[in-house]
């Protein structure tokens, strides 16, 4: 007796129930899961087949200049210091932050070899001079790290957790009134790295994905950089340049 009406009436009253997009999509592809596979072991005798309901595109979180400054300024130790300063600079996810080494860094060019990325798969990034100032001064509060100890470590000395760095976020959050997670940083790294010029080849090795469409999913155009470029370029204020 399930039908394509059934299925929109159940979505329809999700929705009424305030319920995110988020959710409401989610239900919506389990069910057309189910109701797939019910009708492939012929337990009913036609397939049910539903518009998925749309998602409100959102614009995806981005730290600004101004904003990455002032956490910068609410961290209390050399080490969140470094672990925002890296995670900025570098590109890397949580967890291949997490996994890194003293070793797999290199201090004097700034080299950081991620010896397992997504996938399994190994690249390199790179970190600037900021960064690894902050980092040597991190490491001067530790004691006599070698290059095979972690480089993020808790407070009782055992290699940081995901878990961990979100307790250091939700801290941060809480007294700067920035919400900050950590793909955030990752994209952030994209932003303000398109805004100085990368070139996107580079960039795309550096973030380990295999094509550029990633690369542009997370370079969005923010409402500044539409801004900017308006006031550059904008055709009526620019007419009297124009042939």
């Amino acid at each position: 007796q399930v039908s394509a009406r059934f299925v929109r009436q159940y979505l329809a009253e999700l929705a009424t129930q305030h319920k995110s997009d988020k959710t409401v999509h989610a239900h919506a592809r389990a069910i057309r899961t189910l109701v797939r596979f019910w009708y492939a072991e012929k337990y009913i005798p036609e397939a049910v087949t539903f518009a998925m309901p749309k998602m409100e595109k959102r614009r995806l979180l981005v730290l600004s200049a101004v904003e990455l400054n002032k956490i910068l300024s609410a961290c209390k130790n050399p080490r969140d210091k470094a672990l925002i300063f890296f995670m900025t600079d570098s590109g890397l996810r949580r967890a291949e932050i997490i996994a890194l080494n003293w070793g797999d860094v290199d201090i004097m060019s700034g080299l950081v070899r991620v010896k397992r990325g997504k996938g399994g798969k190994a690249r390199s990034a790179v970190i600037g001079a900021t960064t690894r100032r902050a980092l040597l001064a991190y490491r001067r509060t530790l004691e006599s790290p070698s290059d095979d100890s972690p480089m993020f470590i808790s407070r009782s000395g055992g290699r940081f957790t995901g878990t961990g760095v979100l307790l250091i976020f939700r801290r941060l959050t809480k007294k700067t009134g920035i919400h900050i997670t950590p793909h955030a940083f990752r994209r952030t790294f994209v932003i303000l790295s398109l805004r100085a010029g990368m070139d996107v080849l580079h960039l795309q090795a550096m973030l380990g994905h295999a094509s550029l469409d990633m690369v542009q999913h997370y370079a969005q155009m923010v409402d500044e950089d539409l801004l900017q470029s308006h006031k550059a370029h904008s055709p009526i204020d620019n007419l009297s340049q124009l042939r």
